[in-house]
Protein backbone atom coordinates (compact mmCIF):
# COMPACT_ATOMS: atom_id res chain seq x y z
CA UNK A 1 0.00 0.00 0.00
CA UNK A 2 1.21 3.68 -0.36
CA UNK A 3 2.29 5.66 1.90
CA UNK A 4 0.45 7.41 4.61
CA UNK A 5 1.03 11.50 4.92
CA UNK A 6 -0.05 13.36 7.96
CA UNK A 7 -0.04 16.39 8.58
CA UNK A 8 -1.10 18.86 12.08
CA UNK A 9 -3.37 21.50 13.35
CA UNK A 10 -1.16 24.50 14.47
CA UNK A 11 -1.22 25.33 18.37
CA UNK A 12 -3.74 27.56 19.13
CA UNK A 13 -3.47 30.97 20.79
CA UNK A 14 -4.24 29.38 24.60
CA UNK A 15 -2.05 26.69 23.48
CA UNK A 16 0.94 28.66 22.59
CA UNK A 17 1.07 30.77 25.59
CA UNK A 18 0.65 27.54 27.56
CA UNK A 19 3.67 25.69 26.08
CA UNK A 20 6.03 28.89 25.48
CA UNK A 21 5.32 28.38 21.99
CA UNK A 22 5.42 30.66 18.95
CA UNK A 23 4.03 29.46 15.31
CA UNK A 24 7.67 29.82 13.91
CA UNK A 25 8.58 27.37 16.12
CA UNK A 26 5.46 25.02 16.10
CA UNK A 27 6.01 25.23 12.18
CA UNK A 28 9.75 24.14 11.89
CA UNK A 29 9.00 21.28 14.67
CA UNK A 30 6.81 20.17 12.55
CA UNK A 31 9.29 19.93 9.81
CA UNK A 32 11.81 18.58 11.46
CA UNK A 33 9.50 15.80 13.02
CA UNK A 34 9.72 14.86 10.03
CA UNK A 35 5.60 14.95 9.40
CA UNK A 36 3.63 16.72 6.30
CA UNK A 37 1.87 19.85 6.70
CA UNK A 38 1.36 22.53 8.88
CA UNK A 39 -2.51 23.61 9.47
CA UNK A 40 -4.71 26.15 10.61
CA UNK A 41 -8.56 26.74 10.98
CA UNK A 42 -10.68 29.31 9.74
CA UNK A 43 -12.29 31.56 12.49
CA UNK A 44 -13.91 34.77 12.40
CA UNK A 45 -15.46 35.43 15.90
CA UNK A 46 -15.84 31.86 18.00
CA UNK A 47 -16.10 33.26 21.44
CA UNK A 48 -11.81 33.26 22.35
CA UNK A 49 -8.72 33.54 21.14
CA UNK A 50 -7.78 32.87 17.00
CA UNK A 51 -5.55 33.73 14.87
CA UNK A 52 -6.63 35.00 11.20
CA UNK A 53 -5.84 32.16 8.57
CA UNK A 54 -4.14 33.75 6.06
CA UNK A 55 -1.64 35.54 8.67
CA UNK A 56 -1.01 32.25 10.59
CA UNK A 57 -0.21 29.73 7.83
CA UNK A 58 1.94 32.55 5.93
CA UNK A 59 3.92 32.62 9.14
CA UNK A 60 4.48 28.81 9.05
CA UNK A 61 5.46 29.28 5.43
CA UNK A 62 8.19 31.89 6.12
CA UNK A 63 9.37 29.19 8.70
CA UNK A 64 9.77 26.03 7.14
CA UNK A 65 10.41 25.11 3.17
CA UNK A 66 9.50 21.16 3.06
CA UNK A 67 6.17 20.65 4.65
CA UNK A 68 2.47 21.61 2.86
CA UNK A 69 0.47 24.88 4.28
CA UNK A 70 -2.78 24.13 4.68
CA UNK A 71 -5.85 25.67 5.56
CA UNK A 72 -8.67 23.18 7.44
CA UNK A 73 -10.52 24.69 6.27
CA UNK A 74 -10.77 28.04 4.16
CA UNK A 75 -13.95 29.33 3.86
CA UNK A 76 -14.08 31.65 0.38
CA UNK A 77 -18.02 32.25 0.69
CA UNK A 78 -17.76 34.87 3.74
CA UNK A 79 -15.76 36.58 1.90
CA UNK A 80 -15.91 38.75 -1.01
CA UNK A 81 -14.37 36.75 -4.04
CA UNK A 82 -11.79 39.02 -5.01
CA UNK A 83 -10.51 39.49 -1.61
CA UNK A 84 -10.23 35.55 -0.60
CA UNK A 85 -8.54 34.75 -4.46
CA UNK A 86 -6.11 37.57 -3.69
CA UNK A 87 -5.10 35.84 0.08
CA UNK A 88 -4.84 32.70 -1.50
CA UNK A 89 -2.96 34.01 -4.29
CA UNK A 90 -0.64 35.58 -1.09
CA UNK A 91 -0.51 31.78 0.31
CA UNK A 92 0.58 30.22 -2.39
CA UNK A 93 2.92 32.86 -3.46
CA UNK A 94 4.40 33.17 -0.39
CA UNK A 95 4.57 29.39 0.25
CA UNK A 96 6.22 28.86 -2.96
CA UNK A 97 3.45 26.60 -4.03
CA UNK A 98 3.02 24.66 -0.74
CA UNK A 99 -0.74 25.34 -0.04
CA UNK A 100 -3.46 22.82 0.14
CA UNK A 101 -6.44 25.08 0.21
CA UNK A 102 -9.15 22.95 2.11
CA UNK A 103 -12.24 24.52 1.58
CA UNK A 104 -15.89 24.51 3.73
CA UNK A 105 -18.55 26.52 3.92
CA UNK A 106 -19.49 25.95 7.94
CA UNK A 107 -18.55 28.11 10.84
CA UNK A 108 -22.08 28.87 12.28
CA UNK A 109 -24.42 31.35 11.87
CA UNK A 110 -22.70 33.76 14.32
CA UNK A 111 -19.78 33.72 12.39
CA UNK A 112 -21.78 34.68 8.98
CA UNK A 113 -23.81 37.24 10.64
CA UNK A 114 -20.92 38.91 12.04
CA UNK A 115 -19.13 38.85 8.49
CA UNK A 116 -22.48 40.68 7.05
CA UNK A 117 -23.26 37.57 4.55
CA UNK A 118 -26.45 35.38 4.72
CA UNK A 119 -25.89 32.23 6.50
CA UNK A 120 -28.51 30.32 3.85
CA UNK A 121 -26.55 31.47 0.83
CA UNK A 122 -22.97 29.45 1.90
CA UNK A 123 -23.70 26.94 -0.53
CA UNK A 124 -24.30 28.55 -3.74
CA UNK A 125 -21.36 31.12 -2.54
CA UNK A 126 -18.75 28.30 -1.99
CA UNK A 127 -19.73 26.62 -5.49
CA UNK A 128 -19.52 30.13 -7.46
CA UNK A 129 -15.82 30.67 -5.45
CA UNK A 130 -15.10 27.70 -6.87
CA UNK A 131 -15.87 27.78 -10.36
CA UNK A 132 -14.07 31.38 -10.37
CA UNK A 133 -11.44 30.84 -8.21
CA UNK A 134 -8.95 29.23 -10.87
CA UNK A 135 -9.15 31.78 -13.41
CA UNK A 136 -8.43 34.55 -11.03
CA UNK A 137 -5.13 33.24 -9.69
CA UNK A 138 -4.20 32.01 -13.38
CA UNK A 139 -4.28 36.44 -13.63
CA UNK A 140 -6.35 36.32 -16.51
CA UNK A 141 -9.25 39.12 -16.72
CA UNK A 142 -12.35 38.41 -14.63
CA UNK A 143 -16.00 39.40 -14.76
CA UNK A 144 -17.41 39.19 -11.25
CA UNK A 145 -20.69 40.21 -9.96
CA UNK A 146 -21.59 39.57 -6.09
CA UNK A 147 -21.74 36.22 -4.60
CA UNK A 148 -25.27 34.89 -4.26
CA UNK A 149 -26.73 36.37 -1.26
CA UNK A 150 -29.65 33.82 -1.25
CA UNK A 151 -30.32 29.96 -2.00
CA UNK A 152 -32.31 31.03 -5.22
CA UNK A 153 -29.37 32.71 -6.39
CA UNK A 154 -27.74 30.18 -8.28
CA UNK A 155 -27.62 30.27 -12.02
CA UNK A 156 -25.03 29.12 -14.48
CA UNK A 157 -21.21 30.03 -14.00
CA UNK A 158 -19.13 30.47 -17.23
CA UNK A 159 -15.35 31.56 -17.59
CA UNK A 160 -16.04 35.02 -17.53
CA UNK A 161 -18.11 34.82 -14.39
CA UNK A 162 -22.09 33.96 -13.52
CA UNK A 163 -24.12 34.01 -16.55
CA UNK A 164 -26.74 37.11 -15.23
CA UNK A 165 -25.20 40.02 -15.12
CA UNK A 166 -21.86 40.67 -15.48
CA UNK A 167 -19.65 43.06 -12.73
CA UNK A 168 -16.45 44.72 -13.44
CA UNK A 169 -12.90 43.19 -14.93
CA UNK A 170 -10.81 41.92 -12.30
CA UNK A 171 -7.03 40.70 -13.20
CA UNK A 172 -4.58 39.68 -10.48
CA UNK A 173 -1.20 39.66 -9.74
CA UNK A 174 1.30 37.74 -9.69
CA UNK A 175 -0.29 34.82 -11.11
CA UNK A 176 0.28 31.81 -9.57
CA UNK A 177 -0.45 28.20 -9.78
CA UNK A 178 -4.12 27.12 -8.47
CA UNK A 179 -2.93 25.01 -5.33
CA UNK A 180 -5.01 21.40 -5.30
CA UNK A 181 -8.63 22.36 -3.48
CA UNK A 182 -10.00 19.56 -0.81
CA UNK A 183 -13.44 19.85 0.34
CA UNK A 184 -14.30 20.01 3.34
CA UNK A 185 -17.37 18.21 5.18
CA UNK A 186 -18.81 14.56 4.95
CA UNK A 187 -22.42 15.69 4.34
CA UNK A 188 -23.85 14.76 0.16
CA UNK A 189 -23.54 18.05 -0.91
CA UNK A 190 -19.77 18.48 -0.22
CA UNK A 191 -19.40 15.30 -1.53
CA UNK A 192 -21.07 15.94 -4.75
CA UNK A 193 -19.03 19.57 -4.72
CA UNK A 194 -15.58 17.45 -4.21
CA UNK A 195 -16.02 14.98 -6.72
CA UNK A 196 -17.09 18.11 -9.37
CA UNK A 197 -15.21 20.74 -8.60
CA UNK A 198 -11.85 19.40 -5.77
CA UNK A 199 -9.20 17.48 -6.12
CA UNK A 200 -9.44 15.95 -2.62
CA UNK A 201 -12.45 15.14 0.13
CA UNK A 202 -11.33 16.03 3.15
CA UNK A 203 -13.99 14.64 5.82
CA UNK A 204 -13.93 15.13 9.52
CA UNK A 205 -14.49 13.24 11.94
CA UNK A 206 -16.13 9.92 10.80
CA UNK A 207 -15.22 6.51 10.98
CA UNK A 208 -13.14 4.19 8.08
CA UNK A 209 -16.60 2.75 7.39
CA UNK A 210 -18.31 5.98 6.64
CA UNK A 211 -14.92 6.94 4.42
CA UNK A 212 -15.29 3.52 2.54
CA UNK A 213 -19.46 4.37 1.83
CA UNK A 214 -18.06 8.14 0.89
CA UNK A 215 -15.31 6.70 -1.25
CA UNK A 216 -17.82 5.00 -3.65
CA UNK A 217 -19.99 7.56 -3.84
CA UNK A 218 -17.19 10.24 -4.89
CA UNK A 219 -15.49 7.93 -7.19
CA UNK A 220 -19.45 7.81 -8.89
CA UNK A 221 -20.08 11.13 -9.43
CA UNK A 222 -16.61 11.88 -10.73
CA UNK A 223 -17.42 9.29 -13.38
CA UNK A 224 -20.25 10.70 -13.61
CA UNK A 225 -18.28 14.42 -14.57
CA UNK A 226 -15.73 12.66 -16.31
CA UNK A 227 -12.87 13.89 -13.56
CA UNK A 228 -10.55 11.69 -11.70
CA UNK A 229 -11.68 9.95 -8.36
CA UNK A 230 -10.35 12.97 -5.78
CA UNK A 231 -7.88 11.93 -3.09
CA UNK A 232 -9.00 11.32 0.26
CA UNK A 233 -8.04 13.24 3.80
CA UNK A 234 -9.83 12.76 6.69
CA UNK A 235 -9.63 15.03 9.81
CA UNK A 236 -8.83 13.89 13.19
CA UNK A 237 -7.61 14.65 16.88
CA UNK A 238 -5.56 12.99 19.16
CA UNK A 239 -3.80 13.11 22.71
CA UNK A 240 -0.99 10.57 22.17
CA UNK A 241 0.95 8.64 25.57
CA UNK A 242 0.14 7.91 29.50
CA UNK A 243 -1.01 9.36 32.41
CA UNK A 244 -2.46 12.81 32.43
CA UNK A 245 -3.67 13.16 29.23
CA UNK A 246 -7.40 13.19 27.63
CA UNK A 247 -8.83 9.91 27.79
CA UNK A 248 -10.67 8.91 24.42
CA UNK A 249 -14.12 8.93 26.32
CA UNK A 250 -13.22 12.72 27.38
CA UNK A 251 -12.38 13.70 24.02
CA UNK A 252 -15.51 11.75 22.28
CA UNK A 253 -17.39 13.59 25.00
CA UNK A 254 -16.49 17.06 23.89
CA UNK A 255 -17.11 15.76 20.35
CA UNK A 256 -20.68 14.62 20.94
CA UNK A 257 -21.49 18.26 22.81
CA UNK A 258 -19.93 20.38 20.03
CA UNK A 259 -21.04 18.78 17.41
CA UNK A 260 -24.66 16.92 18.75
CA UNK A 261 -23.49 13.57 17.97
CA UNK A 262 -24.68 11.05 20.16
CA UNK A 263 -21.56 9.49 22.10
CA UNK A 264 -21.60 5.73 20.53
CA UNK A 265 -21.14 7.20 17.07
CA UNK A 266 -18.10 8.93 18.11
CA UNK A 267 -16.32 6.98 20.28
CA UNK A 268 -13.96 5.54 18.47
CA UNK A 269 -12.77 8.69 16.84
CA UNK A 270 -10.25 10.07 18.81
CA UNK A 271 -6.55 8.69 18.40
CA UNK A 272 -5.46 7.64 21.90
CA UNK A 273 -3.09 5.43 23.11
CA UNK A 274 0.66 4.37 21.92
CA UNK A 275 2.02 5.76 17.84
CA UNK A 276 1.29 1.73 17.29
CA UNK A 277 -2.13 1.79 18.70
CA UNK A 278 -2.95 5.44 16.52
CA UNK A 279 -1.12 3.44 13.57
CA UNK A 280 -3.44 0.95 13.42
CA UNK A 281 -6.40 3.15 13.81
CA UNK A 282 -4.92 5.04 11.16
CA UNK A 283 -4.01 2.01 8.85
CA UNK A 284 -8.01 1.31 8.68
CA UNK A 285 -8.59 4.90 7.22
CA UNK A 286 -6.24 3.68 4.49
CA UNK A 287 -7.33 0.78 3.89
CA UNK A 288 -11.04 2.72 3.39
CA UNK A 289 -9.35 4.70 0.74
CA UNK A 290 -7.66 7.75 2.82
CA UNK A 291 -4.03 8.68 2.14
CA UNK A 292 -3.81 11.86 4.05
CA UNK A 293 -4.79 12.74 7.73
CA UNK A 294 -5.22 16.30 9.04
CA UNK A 295 -5.04 15.85 13.21
CA UNK A 296 -5.81 18.18 16.00
CA UNK A 297 -4.14 18.14 19.21
CA UNK A 298 -6.45 17.23 21.73
CA UNK A 299 -3.73 17.77 24.84
CA UNK A 300 -0.80 16.90 26.39
CA UNK A 301 2.42 19.48 25.94
CA UNK A 302 2.03 20.30 21.69
CA UNK A 303 6.00 19.16 21.15
CA UNK A 304 5.76 15.83 22.34
CA UNK A 305 2.50 14.73 20.76
CA UNK A 306 3.78 15.71 17.48
CA UNK A 307 6.79 13.76 18.30
CA UNK A 308 4.47 10.98 18.68
CA UNK A 309 2.69 11.58 15.66
CA UNK A 310 5.84 11.29 13.98
CA UNK A 311 6.50 8.48 15.15
CA UNK A 312 2.76 7.05 14.03
CA UNK A 313 3.72 8.22 10.51
CA UNK A 314 7.00 6.20 10.68
CA UNK A 315 4.71 3.02 11.38
CA UNK A 316 2.57 3.44 8.57
CA UNK A 317 5.38 3.82 5.84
Amino acid sequence: MGNFAIGVILPGVSVQRRDGLTLQEAARHLEQAGLDGAWHGDHLAIGGPTLDAPVALATAAAATTRISIGTSVFVPAIRPLAWAAKQVASLQYVSVGRLVLGVGSGGGPEQWAAAGVPYGARGPRTDAALELLPRLLSGKPTHLTPLPVSARETGPITEHGPAAEQGPVVELAPAVEMPPVWVGNASPAAIRRAARLGDGWFPSLISPEEVATGRARLAELASEYGRRTPIIAIGGTSALGGDGLPTREEIAAGISGAYGRPLDEVIGLPLTGSPEQAAERLAAYREAGASHAVIGIAGGDWRTQVDALAQTRALLR
